[in-house]
């Protein structure tokens, strides 16, 4: 019976690690060119991780057809995401910095840095299909309502009103998704 509580209790530890799926849906006729962050939510704010290269997720890339950007976590996402990461960066301070394989044992659900981190901001900025050339006053950092690390909007408008993102958290049942909209 205590093998059986201790199995029960690993795997639920393991199941509800903080992180968070993070799924973007781009809807807009650009590409999304950027930075996504996972950080601990309270000051401090470390440690953070950071993907190293940017992620590239074209126009039209959404859950209505599959195309979507979704990590279910920094491990897995390297074998079952269509914009998967070889290298996470990890900061456990201002001083201290590394870059990790995605199959480093501190970023498998259950480790020491999905445990500490929830999905929370994005910097980026949308680039014309298929090129680095940016949108004109379409680039921002924005950040999840609620944190103490980021100072950023958590929604934002183009100029010209034609295209609009927002960031935001659903928790249901101990789970989270982070959905980061663009339009």
């Amino acid at each position: 019976m205590k093998k059986i509580i201790t199995l029960l209790s690993l795997v639920a530890m393991t199941a509800a690690h903080a992180q968070g799926t993070l799924i973007i849906n781009n809807y807009s006729a650009y590409d999304f060119y950027g930075h996504v962050l996972a950080f601990n939510m309270s000051a401090p704010c470390y440690p953070r991780v950071s993907n190293i290269d940017p992620i590239t997720v074209p126009a039209n890339s959404h859950t209505g057809n599959g195309n979507q950007l979704q990590y279910d976590n920094y491990r897995d996402q390297f074998t079952s995401s269509l914009y998967p990461q070889a290298m996470w960066t990890v900061s456990d301070s201002p001083n201290v910095t590394n870059n990790k394989p995605w199959n480093d044992f501190q970023l498998a659900p259950g480790g020491t840095y999905s445990t500490n981190t929830k999905w929370g901001l994005a910097k980026f900025g949308m680039v014309y299909p298929g090129t680095h050339n940016n949108v004109p006053n379409f680039s921002v950092n924005i950040a999840v309502a609620g944190n103490p690390c980021y100072n950023s909007p958590v929604d934002y408008t183009t100029p010209n009103g034609a295209n609009y993102t927002n960031i935001f958290t659903i928790t249901s049942g101990g789970t989270s998704i982070t959905y980061l909209q663009i339009y």
